[in-house]
């Protein structure tokens, strides 16, 4: 089963590949390996999710939203590729910056999210490593922001 496939599988549809807005660049190829610039939390309509989690989310929600981050990260990443995911070799890294509550500190199961949608998607090539971060702030003061190092073909 290819990965639109899955995708189609369990309802989830792929965000567009926004262009950055900063100075840096969306995406970079290095080698075999596909960096992709943070993703911040975009719901499906393309509305921000903002706010801190442990007051303004609770860790579902932000869960969620780390999903959000995921979908964005591999939208990217078929855009890198050419449109074609099977290029995609296997996830190596994902890191997962938490907008926290002072007193939160769940950050690893909201990154969960993002983690959980990578390997089920690619399966056993969706195996990474990963770090989950809190921190007091996010652009635009969104909750939940994920990067990614992706090995390719």
């Amino acid at each position: 089963m290819n990965i639109n496939e899955k995708l189609n599988e369990i309802g989830l549809t792929l965000p567009k590949a926004t262009d950055p807005v900063g100075s840096y660049v969306a995406t970079k190829i290095s080698g075999n390996l596909l960096y992709i610039s943070g993703q911040i939390s975009i719901d499906a309509d393309g509305n921000l999710i903002k706010g801190k989690v442990g007051k303004d989310l609770n860790t579902d929600q932000a869960y969620m939203a780390a999903e959000r981050c995921a979908l964005s990260i591999i939208a990217q990443a078929k855009k890198a590729c050419a449109d074609d995911l099977t290029k995609i070799k296997s996830c190596i890294k994902l890191t997962g910056f938490v907008n926290s509550a002072d007193d939160f500190v769940e950050q690893p199961k909201v990154i969960n999210g993002a983690s959980d949608l990578i390997k089920k998607i690619f399966g056993i090539n969706g195996a990474h490593t990963r770090a989950a971060v809190s921190t007091n702030s996010l652009p635009l003061g969104v909750a939940v922001e994920v990067d990614a190092i992706f090995e390719i073909k």
